[in-house]
């Protein structure tokens, strides 16, 4: 009800297992956003994340749970998730959520976002300038946190392996991380909102 209210130029379709998820996704119809539940009955934690990120690597998954702790929130974005959304999240939160991801941000739980608190919305060039990214590395970011693999970054943005690589360690460092779902946290904690500039 809150997307239908909230988000009028969505269509929604909803299913209640993976089973059926997975042959939504199959059809030709692109998806833009799953919003998936871990409790669903035909799978077990990040089962259902990992088929769905499986059938439809380029749509972009925000899990929603009642156990938001540190570990499985870490687990769902080093899954491929794009963000997490505790389900006793009012409908503030989840909104809010909502519309970082449909942004090109990541919606975290607030206990994620240590003292920082929900981050306010920022400008893409001045924090990605402000951080010394370049135009190819927000690129690269934006699609990191959206949970796209290397071989799809790749693929997205016509570049080689070794350059996709290079792009995230460059990030890695200019973001004070070490791996990719720290950058995704990080990218949380500063607001950045990521879309490709081509």
């Amino acid at each position: 009800m809150l997307m239908a209210h909230r988000f009028p130029e969505l269509r929604l379709t909803e299913v209640g297992t993976i089973g059926a998820a997975l042959v939504h996704l199959q059809a030709p119809q692109a998806y833009q956003l799953v919003l998936l539940d871990l409790a669903l009955p035909d799978s077990q934690g990040l089962e259902g994340l990992c088929r769905v990120r499986e059938v439809a690597p380029s749509t972009t998954v925000v899990v929603l749970s009642a156990d938001d702790s540190t570990p499985t929130v870490l687990a769902a974005l080093d899954a491929g998730a794009a963000g997490f959304i505790p389900k006793t999240a009012n409908a503030r939160v989840l909104e809010a959520g909502l519309q970082a991801v449909l942004a090109g941000g990541v919606a975290l739980p607030p206990s994620l976002l240590g003292d920082v608190g929900a981050p306010a919305p920022a400008s893409v060039t001045s924090t990605t300038d402000a951080l010394g990214l370049s135009p190819r590395q927000a690129d690269v970011l934006g699609l990191l946190v959206e949970g796209r693999s290397n071989k799809l970054i790749c693929r997205e943005l016509g570049l080689s392996e070794s350059t996709v690589k290079t792009h995230l360690a460059a990030i890695f460092r200019k973001l004070d991380v070490s791996t990719r779902t720290q950058a995704v946290v990080m990218a949380a904690r500063l607001g950045l909102r990521l879309r490709r500039s081509s």
